[in-house]
């Protein structure tokens, strides 16, 4: 019983309740489970978890940070599917598939870096 529970608790806290693009570098998204993350244009874009910024076959990371500009926005954004978040860049970057779990992996390293 125990783990049904944990179960259904993970998957409630990488279920976002609000999704607000606070400005073209700024997002928030509050989860169900209460938490809120705020995001940093520059550091999702630099996050990017696609193929072309991350070896599929290594999982290394390609892309320099250095070579974001921290001035980096969000040009638009749309939900896939019940599961993630795409960007378009205002680098011209628009293949990465930001999927909600992620997304709070993010939020969560972020976090743990801050305390």
């Amino acid at each position: 019983m125990q783990q049904a529970v944990d179960s259904k608790e993970r998957r409630h806290s990488i279920e976002p309740a609000e999704i607000s693009q606070e400005s073209n570098t700024k997002l928030r998204i509050t989860w169900a489970d209460g938490q809120v993350c705020n995001y940093e244009s520059a550091l999702l874009r630099r996050a990017c978890p696609c193929a072309q910024c991350v070896d599929e076959w290594t999982g290394e990371r390609t892309l320099k940070s250095a070579a974001i500009s921290d001035e980096v926005a969000i040009a638009d954004l749309t939900i896939v599917g019940r599961y993630a978040l795409n960007f378009v860049w205002s680098d011209g970057h628009q293949t990465g598939i930001y999927s909600f779990q992620y997304l709070r992996e993010l939020c969560e390293s972020a976090t743990n870096v801050l305390a």
